[in-house]
């Protein structure tokens, strides 16, 4: 009796030291103004959000319990709970925000207004707007470093990416990149930021201490025209091995050696793949396909598409939450 017992108890203490990786995928659906909200384990519907006019980028909380949504043709952001699907309020985004990041410490969240050339900054404490901050013409791309401290924001008209002083709220370095600059993403150790450029159909590595280009990535798929291949959304998994870009039109998401830069291999998805996002514990990767109306789960320990959903209309962005 002794021995089941230590044997249960055994077995108790190992379950519950093993991480739980419980989540709900969301999805926003820029033509069907409303979020799709996956189950993480089965990958099934489980429900339909409404939202406001026109939902394109949109994030969680980093503890997850929140969604926060672009809702572009409203000129707000809108908060979700996680768990209940209750709409919790609004925040000031300014003029048609795009994209958006949230600091690491869940502090304030920094948002793309693609009309007015600014970068809004906001409290999430308490709603408050904090400070507008000039940029480039048309901002999208919105960045952070794992520290908080450097914000990034791509203008897809200038072509740059502007790296912002979190505490002085100023541009502090202007790096040029290739046409139409969409996306911007730091590798987990801080020492890269990685930028897509649709209409240039390249990826720039800048080096975040040097604040200088050190790579850039170009891609080649037989059968596909150049201009088709436009890269969009760009995630790089934890351990800074491997990095996933969404190709646009190409229906493809390449994956690089985010050592050598490399591409390793080209990923069929779904009909436009515009943006991206891990599971919680990295072992899926989640692309929208915003022509085809679905999105593509990959399993990223062999980077083979395991399955597609159909979804609302026009699926535009992905996040995870209620982990």
């Amino acid at each position: 009796m002794r021995t089941l017992a230590l044997a249960a108890l055994a077995s108790t203490l190992l379950m519950s030291a093993s991480p739980a990786f419980a989540y709900k995928i969301f999805v926003s659906n820029e033509k069907g103004n409303d979020l799709t909200v996956l189950d993480g384990e089965s990958f099934e519907i489980i429900h339909t959000i409404k939202t406001g006019q026109r939902p394109r980028g949109l994030v969680s909380s980093p503890d997850g319990k929140r969604i926060y949504v672009c809702a572009s043709d409203d000129d707000t952001i809108e908060i979700f709970d996680a768990v209940t699907y209750e709409k919790l309020g609004t925040l000031p985004s300014g003029p048609d925000p795009e994209l958006m990041v949230v600091s690491p410490d869940g502090s304030n969240m920094y948002i793309a207004n693609e009309d007015d050339n600014l970068v809004t900054v906001v409290s999430l404490a308490d709603g408050a707007r904090l400070a507008e901050i000039p940029v480039g013409v048309e901002p999208e791309g919105m960045g952070i470093s794992p520290d908080g401290k450097t914000i990034v924001n791509t203008s897809e008209t200038t072509n740059m990416a502007h790296f912002i002083d979190r505490d002085s709220q100023e541009i502090v370095a202007n790096v040029l990149v290739d046409s139409r600059p969409r996306f911007a993403e730091y590798k987990k150790d801080g020492s890269e930021i990685w930028v897509s450029a649709e209409i240039g159909g390249t990826v720039s590595v800048i080096d975040d201490a040097t604040k200088e280009m050190k790579h850039k990535i170009t891609f080649e798929i037989p059968g596909i025209s150049s201009e088709s291949i436009q890269p969009v959304g760009v995630r790089l998994n934890a351990d800074g091995t491997k990095a996933y870009v969404a190709l646009g039109p190409a229906n493809r998401v390449a994956v690089v050696d985010a050592k050598t830069y490399e591409v390793m291999e080209y990923l069929l998805v779904g009909q436009r793949v515009w943006q991206l996002a891990f599971s919680p514990d990295g072992s899926h990767l989640f692309t929208t396909n915003g022509i085809s109306n679905d999105i593509s789960i990959v399993d990223t320990s062999n980077d083979e598409v395991i399955r597609s959903v159909q979804v609302g209309e026009q699926p535009w962005g992905v996040a995870v939450g209620a982990f």
